[in-house]
């Protein structure tokens, strides 16, 4: 428990969770949860991890994290915090809660050892001054299925299956962590997250359909989307995909030929891939992909920058960078990163930049240069910048693909 003015922030036990919820949903102007959805949605709280501000005996605001780990340039995987269920009461609004609740799990996460904190706002703009930013994007694509052809060189894929929902969370958590997390950006799923996403949506028996492909070494990808039904007569129905995982091209491909060959579709939209994935080079009439959207996907918080920084791989060069960070001031420095690594120095700073945007660098899904150009960071030596770009780049773009 911590005190600042008059908001006491606490950490809330297993009774105050179902409170806790039912502000969030209010925040976000949904109704409480009804007995049978709790049955199910106490399952997806993790203990001592869901924090509570309140004023007097008021509830004024709350926030939630998973334990979960980020995979980072070069292969290593650190522990994270993955925050979600934020939100502060609408009486209790521009009063300070929720920056006292976002240092308090700033400081919980430093505590417990975890190096990133990530998120997925509601509101992008909010977050910007708890120092995180936004470190992946993702692709929303929109497909035609009856003008989708594909080349006749494209992989064929493997098999692919319908599951009923005791088979999909017994092989779906697997298949997620052997073929979903190759690219840096992608996080851990605890078992809370399959509870929200998937468990809770069996309970509510909302019309979802799971498909898994196998190929040469077994199960390898799998899709869960939503089918609505056209409104107007005459129409075909749309298909929604909210989880898609695959890696190998055969997997990859071989649930695109999946979704582009269910009948009776006139429209597909898959919700997040990766934004370098060649799906339009997949076919005859590139048309076909009749719109693809670079969206906003991982928001990142670094928590400790020297064990960050420290862990991932870099290009080649050099660049001394001044990192300021207000929340976390232990973290504030100057860093010199080279293709050997990164570590604090004394040495002059090249360039200077908040914690935020060091996040934005961070996946090298932004270049320095580009954002020295729009001033989010300052370029103290001439040419720092883009020498930083090579230091920063990563071999293929990194993403996220999970919803929290």
């Amino acid at each position: 428990m911590r005190r600042v003015s008059d908001i006491e922030i606490r950490t809330l036990d297993e009774a105050q969770w179902r409170e806790s919820l039912g502000l969030f949903r209010a925040a976000l102007h949904a109704l409480p949860v009804t007995d049978e959805q709790w049955a199910v949605g106490r399952k997806s709280y993790e203990p001592g991890r869901t924090l509570g501000a309140f004023r007097g005996d008021t509830l004024a605001g709350t926030a939630f994290a998973w334990s979960s780990d980020l995979l980072v340039p070069g292969g290593g995987v650190l522990p994270m915090a993955a925050v979600t269920r934020v939100g502060v009461r609408s009486d209790q609004r521009r009063r300070g809660v929720l920056r006292e609740l976002m240092r308090h799990q700033l400081i919980d996460a430093a505590e417990r050892g975890e190096v990133f904190a990530a998120l997925r706002p509601t509101e992008p703009v909010i977050y910007g001054r708890f120092g995180y930013g936004l470190a992946t994007r993702g692709a929303k694509v929109v497909a035609s299925p009856k003008n989708a052809a594909f080349r006749p060189e494209a992989p064929s894929g493997g098999q692919v299956r319908l599951v009923e929902p005791d088979e999909a969370l017994a092989v779906m958590p697997g298949i997620y962590e052997r073929e979903g997390r190759r690219r840096p950006g992608t996080i851990a799923r605890p078992q809370y997250w399959w509870t929200v996403f998937y468990e809770r949506a069996f309970a509510a028996a909302e019309h979802i359909i799971l498909a898994v492909h196998s190929g040469p070494t077994g199960d390898d990808g799998y899709l869960m989307y939503r089918p609505t039904q056209g409104a107007a007569p005459g129409t075909n129905a749309t298909l929604a995909v909210e989880d898609f995982v695959a890696t190998t091209p055969d997997a990859l491909y071989g649930l695109w030929r999946f979704l582009l060959g269910v009948d009776l579709v006139d429209e597909v939209t898959v919700w997040a891939r990766p934004t370098d994935e060649p799906v339009e080079e997949l076919l005859v009439d590139s048309r076909a992909i009749t719109s693809r959207e670079s969206r906003s996907d991982l928001w990142l918080r670094l928590v400790d920058v020297p064990r960050a920084l420290a862990a991932r791989e870099y290009g080649p060069g050099s660049v001394v960078i001044a990192v300021e960070d207000p929340l976390l001031p232990t973290n504030s420095g100057h860093y010199r990163i080279t293709a050997d690594g990164a570590t604090r120095t004394t040495a002059p700073a090249e360039l200077s930049l908040d914690v935020a945007v060091l996040a934005m660098l961070y996946l090298g899904t932004w270049r320095p240069q580009s954002l020295a150009d729009v001033g989010r960071l300052r370029e103290l030596v001439p040419g720092a910048a883009a020498r930083a770009d090579a230091v920063f780049a990563v071999r293929e773009a990194s993403w996220s693909g999970t919803f929290f």
